[in-house]
C-alpha cells in the first residue's frame, strides 16, 4: 500500500509534464489554441500547456520544396506539350497558415498546378523554350500574391522540363534549319551589298586620277605574272580606248 500510494502521484506527474512540455526547436514554432480559440504563437524553446486546455500546432519556417505534377498545357499557338515544375516557399505567418487554410501545402501545391497552366497557356511554345526566366517570374509573383492571405511566401518557380511530340520535334527541327538558311542568304546578300558599295567606291576614287588606273594595270600584270599561266595582257591607256571608241570626223 505504502509504494502504490507514492507511485500513483509520480504517475500522474509524470503524466502532466509529458502533456503539458513541449519542445520547439530553431526553426518551428507552435500555433497555441486555449479552449479553441487562438491565443497565440509560443517558440522556439520550452512551452508549457495547459493539459486538456491548450493544444498546440507546429509549423515549420524552413523553406519547403514542392514538386508540381506533370500538367498539360495547350499553348497559345495550338501546341500540346507536358510541363513540370518546383516551387520554393516558406511560412512567413504560422498565425494565418494554420487559421486561414485548411492545409497550406496541399493548397499551395493545388494552387501552383493551376497557376502553371493558366500561365503558360498564354504564352506561344517558342516564348515557353526562350523565355522560361520570364515565365517562371510571372508565376512567382501570382503565387506570391495569391498565398499571402495563407501566410506564405513564394521564393522561388523553376520550370524543370518542357516536353514535346515526336512530330512537333521534327517540326521544330525544320523550321530552325529554314530560319538558318535564311540567315545565311541574308548575310551572302548584305556581302555582295557591301562589296559592291566599296567597287563604287573605288571605281570613282580611281575616275578622278588616270594614273591610278595604271597603277592598278602594273598591280593586276604583276600578279599575272607570278602565275604559270599563257595568259599575256596589254594594258592600254584609256586615252586611247577613248580615242577609239571616238567616231572619225569627216
Amino acid at each position: 500500500m505504502g509504494l502504490t500510494f507514492y507511485l500513483l502521484p509520480a504517475i500522474l506527474i509524470i503524466a502532466f509534464l509529458f502533456s503539458a512540455i513541449r519542445i520547439l526547436r530553431e526553426y518551428e514554432r507552435g500555433v497555441v489554441f486555449t479552449l479553441g480559440r487562438f491565443t497565440g504563437v509560443k517558440g522556439p524553446g520550452l512551452i508549457i500547456l495547459i493539459p486538456f486546455i491548450q493544444q498546440m500546432v507546429r509549423t515549420e519556417l524552413r523553406t519547403f520544396v514542392e514538386d508540381v505534377p506533370t500538367q498539360d498545357v495547350i499553348s497559345r499557338d495550338n501546341v500540346s506539350v507536358k510541363v513540370n515544375a518546383v516551387i520554393y516557399f516558406r511560412i512567413v505567418d504560422p498565425q494565418r497558415a494554420i487559421l486561414n487554410v485548411e492545409d497550406y501545402l496541399v493548397a499551395t501545391s493545388q494552387l501552383a498546378q493551376t497557376t502553371l497552366r493558366s500561365v503558360l497557356g498564354k504564352h506561344e511554345l517558342d516564348e515557353m523554350l526562350a523565355e522560361r526566366d520570364k515565365l517562371n517570374a510571372d508565376i512567382q509573383a501570382i503565387l506570391d500574391e495569391q498565398t499571402d492571405a495563407w501566410g506564405i511566401k513564394v521564393a522561388n518557380v523553376e520550370i524543370k522540363h518542357v516536353d514535346i511530340d515526336e512530330s512537333m520535334i521534327r517540326a521544330i527541327a525544320k523550321q530552325a534549319e529554314a530560319e538558318r538558311i535564311r540567315r545565311a542568304k541574308i548575310i551572302n546578300a548584305e556581302g555582295e551589298q557591301q562589296a559592291a558599295e566599296k567597287l563604287v567606291e573605288a571605281g570613282r576614287i580611281l575616275a578622278g586620277d588616270p594614273r591610278a588606273m595604271q597603277l592598278r594595270y602594273f598591280s593586276a600584270l604583276h600578279d599575272i605574272a607570278g602565275d604559270r599561266t599563257n595568259t599575256i595582257v596589254f594594258p592600254l591607256p584609256m586615252d586611247l580606248i577613248e580615242a577609239i571608241r571616238q567616231p572619225v570626223k569627216g
